[in-house]
């Protein structure tokens, strides 16, 4: 199973960034989908995740109507883009896939129980 993520880097205030994920290895469309994400110095932080055909969708309050999370199911690949950025969304960023598949965005599986992560991308929010 491999997960990578790409498509960090540093953005001014304002400004806007897109993220993807490759998937390997797993039978990516029977998986809901997850970004989290960890700010320098502080934990884990779950952002979205996507339901397993892509049609629904869930947001931290924090980056609701900023960002849009999104998959190819064909390409087996997770996006997020991220919008209106602020300086405290600078963190490392983390595709994520839970220990089991056919997860809800009703209940969404916790941090801990996803067991697969990239390496993570750096986004830095600053002027």
């Amino acid at each position: 199973v491999q997960i990578v993520e790409s498509g960090g880097g540093l953005v001014q205030p304002g400004g806007y960034m897109r993220l993807s994920c490759a998937a390997d290895g797993f039978s990516f469309k029977d998986y809901l989908m997850t970004w989290v994400r960890q700010a320098p110095g502080k934990g884990l932080e779950w952002v979205s995740s996507i339901s397993l055909d892509g049609l629904a969708t869930k947001y931290a309050d924090s980056v609701k109507g900023r960002f849009t999370i999104s998959r190819d199911n064909v390409k087996n690949q997770l996006s997020l883009q991220m919008d209106s950025l602020k300086p405290n969304d600078t963190a490392v960023y983390y595709c994520a896939k839970p220990k089991s598949p056919y997860s809800s965005v009703l209940k969404i599986p916790s941090i801990d129980e996803h067991d697969v992560r990239g390496q993570g991308t750096q986004v830095t929010v600053s002027s």
